[in-house]
């Protein structure tokens, strides 16, 4: 064929098609919908439907005491729950001039990063099936099964615990917990070499995720990406070390961070989080202070002053903040949620215009959500 006439063959165009992904997919980490349009295999248009378990909880804590909240907040990031807990706690605690004894802030710190393993761990192997691997998942869920037997030790809950309180812990650590807590580190730190084996540098996965997804620094920044959503893109904020809580400033530790945005470089920051949430536990209980677990004075109905407050964490999932009013009643008169999911999902309305559709949940996944947060 000439060049004259290959000219005079009109380009092959595709009829735009419409989809659902979701909201019963079950890549999509829970009850979320991407309306997604499609020419061919290339997305042009994508439009995230949340609000599927969408109860409320900011409007049910203006019913409810300040301890009552605590419990509202469990059932945001539900595979994550200890940070949220405290989140709320640390904001209520400068509302009321509380502060938690330091014994208490090494037992969240403690907590905290025990379940950041977990969520992490959670998300290594659905993230290893989400992009065709099954055995990871199985790998992950041994050790998570760990964390979260340690915690059903310590308050009798799995998964929605309550443990942080106003003030301090709801308990103090038995002698034979933080025995096991420490054969679990020890345990779990060649398991991470297993997974970089296993999942993290097989060729497959990293064709599959390395160069997909690209998220720059600026478009991180601009969007409100935190945790390892924005360290992927090579940005280094973490408020455990920018703007520290709980006494995180007296601990050793690193943050990993990616290079180029990719579906892999958020991967590989939560992973190596994990090396660093190990370091962060074998520190707190190298040292943990004596004393007791819950300050004084903290009132069975609290009645903070009029005024507001605002605390934030290093959620497993990024920066969790809380704004707090009160108005000198029993009941917060406005809480609201600063829920690093929320912020971390809106960007796929941008970036998964042009990409295939057999990428798009490598990079959902990437991103991490859990839809118990982003609805709220």
């Amino acid at each position: 064929m000439t060049d004259a006439s290959a000219a005079a063959v009109p380009a092959l165009k595709s009829d735009q098609l419409f989809i659902n992904l979701g909201p019963q997919h079950p890549s999509t980490h829970g009850v979320l919908r991407v309306g997604l349009t499609i020419e061919g295999e290339v997305i042009v248009k994508a439009v995230p439907d949340i609000g599927y378990l969408h109860r409320g909880s900011e409007k049910l804590a203006e019913a409810r005491n300040y301890h009552h909240c605590v419990v509202l907040t469990d059932r945001w990031d539900y595979v994550s729950a200890m940070p949220n807990n405290l989140a709320f706690c640390l904001a209520a605690e400068r509302l009321m001039g509380v502060k938690a004894p330091p014994r208490a802030d090494a037992l969240r710190v403690l907590m905290c990063e025990l379940n950041r393993i977990a969520s992490h761990l959670l998300f290594f192997g659905t993230y290893g099936i989400d992009t065709g691997a099954f055995t990871p998942f199985l790998y992950a869920f041994r050790e998570r099964e760990m964390v979260l037997d340690l915690f059903e030790m310590l308050c009798g809950a799995r998964l929605t615990y309550n443990y942080i309180r106003l003030g301090g812990v709801m308990l103090d650590v038995p002698p034979e917990w933080l025995k096991r807590a420490a054969e679990f580190v020890e345990y779990l730190k060649p398991r991470l070499d297993e997974y970089d084996s296993l999942l993290s540098y097989n060729p497959i996965f990293m064709a599959r995720t390395q160069g997909v997804g690209l998220v720059s620094a600026e478009e991180a920044v601009a969007w409100g990406l935190t945790g390892p959503n924005l360290r992927g893109s090579g940005v280094d904020y973490d408020v455990r070390r920018h703007d520290p809580y709980c006494g995180y400033e007296a601990y050793d530790f690193e943050v990993p961070l990616g290079e180029k945005g990719s579906c892999w470089d958020r991967y590989m920051c939560r992973v190596r989080e994990m090396r660093q949430s190990a370091r962060l536990v074998e520190q707190v209980l190298a040292k943990l202070p004596d004393g007791p677990f819950m300050a004084t004075g903290v009132a069975k109905i609290p009645k903070p002053p009029a005024g507001e407050s605002y605390a934030h964490v290093e959620a497993s999932r990024g920066d969790l903040g809380i704004y707090l009013v009160s108005d000198g009643g029993m009941s917060p008169f406005r809480l609201h949620a600063r829920a690093p999911s929320f912020m971390n999902l809106s960007i796929l309305q941008e970036k998964l215009v042009g990409m295939k559709i057999a990428d798009v949940i490598a990079m959902l996944g990437s991103i991490d959500i859990v839809l118990g947060e982003v609805d709220r």
